[in-house]
């Protein structure tokens, strides 16, 4: 597989150094899940992995807690042209179990502008009949999106798995408040930005998400950016080198915060994520850390539903504590929400207090309230 070292190691390089000397008061940890029950598999199969989420995740979101007194978090980005109206139900109800959310994936190729915004329309259609997506400030529907085969605004060098240039507008007019696709490195569709929360003018160029204004408290540039229907948020996870897992014992591996058996989350890899330093400029204090994963496939369940994670969080707890900052389990949904209070000013003090910002939660969890 391709590594794109070469659009992205000197960038981040150059990120490294400028690194803030700040000290971490909160993260944020967000596990995005490219969703995906169907993924070789029928109906039956889909459903069988549905119950194995509902057999597993209830103990894993009730065996941690945060600072804020809630347990771990997961984001299920579900692909919309695979919609089925019992898998979503499914996962409504593990979303109302657990307290997790719903937003959108997709994969497309060769798509046209027209067709991407029926879909998307669609989508959101489907997804609000089940009590799903969060709404904006001003009532309609708000999602966060992943690109799938990574190709986001048709970034593939070789063409393929999109289509569409001029994305980001397309989805921030259908009501996408953040893309969180990146990073995809060891793939070629890798952007040359890295470890920054940004925005990006849509260009019918494509490739937009290659060059961005980071978000900042300083000032009023981000604000204005994220009005604007032609600039769309970006929300990176941590990307650099893992020295401590060498190849043949030499080279360096490619530490892209993807949670997979293999590579399971530990609380030495969250410290390197935290490191990262991915945060609103002028509020370096507060960091975000945004997984990605894919957990309908059963290779991955380990990590994600068993033993693996339940360490994980325990270990995590046991660094927070030690460290001396304050955790939050956040969905994507509540992690750009703590973004946007960040670049607001509000980044002095306990980052848990600005979960519902602007974008408030879905209707599924609203009910669980009443």
């Amino acid at each position: 597989m391709v590594k794109a070292f070469d659009k992205w190691l000197l960038p981040w390089l150059r990120q490294s150094l400028r690194s803030s000397n700040a000290p971490v008061t909160d993260v944020m940890l967000a596990v995005c899940d490219h969703f995906e029950p169907f993924h070789r598999s029928d109906k039956d199969g889909a459903m069988r992995r549905m119950k194995a989420w509902q057999d597993s995740l209830p103990g894993i979101t009730a065996a941690a807690v945060d600072h804020d007194g809630g347990g771990p978090r997961h984001t299920f980005f579900y692909p919309i042209e695979q919609y089925d109206p019992d898998v979503i139900q499914s996962l409504t109800s593990l979303c109302q179990r657990t307290r997790n959310e719903v937003e959108i994936h997709l994969h497309h190729d060769n798509d046209t502008a027209e067709n991407l915004i029926r879909v998307l329309d669609q989508g959101k259609a489907d997804l609000r009949r089940h009590g799903l997506l969060g709404a904006s400030p001003l009532g309609g529907a708000a999602f966060g999106f992943i690109h799938g085969n990574w190709a986001l605004d048709d970034s593939d060098p070789q063409g393929k798995g999109c289509g569409v240039r001029g994305e980001l507008a397309i989805l921030k007019k259908a009501g996408c408040y953040a893309d969180l696709t990146m990073p995809s490195a060891p793939h070629r569709t890798q952007a040359p930005m890295v470890n920054q929360l940004y925005y990006s003018q849509s260009s019918l160029e494509g490739c937009s998400h290659h060059r961005g204004v980071c978000a900042s408290a300083i000032g009023s540039t981000s604000k204005n950016l994220r009005d604007r229907d032609d600039w769309l948020l970006l929300v990176q996870g941590p990307l650099g080198l893992d020295w401590r897992r060498r190849k043949w014992g030499l080279f360096p591996r490619i530490e892209n915060a993807d949670i997979t058996s293999a590579n399971p989350p530990t609380s030495q890899r969250a410290a390197g994520w935290i490191n990262a330093g991915i945060s609103v400029t002028g509020a370096e204090g507060w960091r975000f850390v945004k997984l990605h994963t894919h957990g309908g496939p059963e290779r991955n369940h380990a990590a994600l539903i068993g033993g693996a994670r339940r360490k994980f969080h325990q270990e995590l707890g046991e660094l927070a504590s030690r460290s001396g900052f304050r955790l939050h389990y956040v969905s994507a949904r509540e992690m750009v929400n703590i973004l946007h209070a960040a670049e607001d000013g509000k980044g002095g003090g306990d980052a848990g207090l600005w979960r519902d910002y602007l974008y408030s939660p879905p209707p599924c969890l609203q009910k669980n309230d009443a």
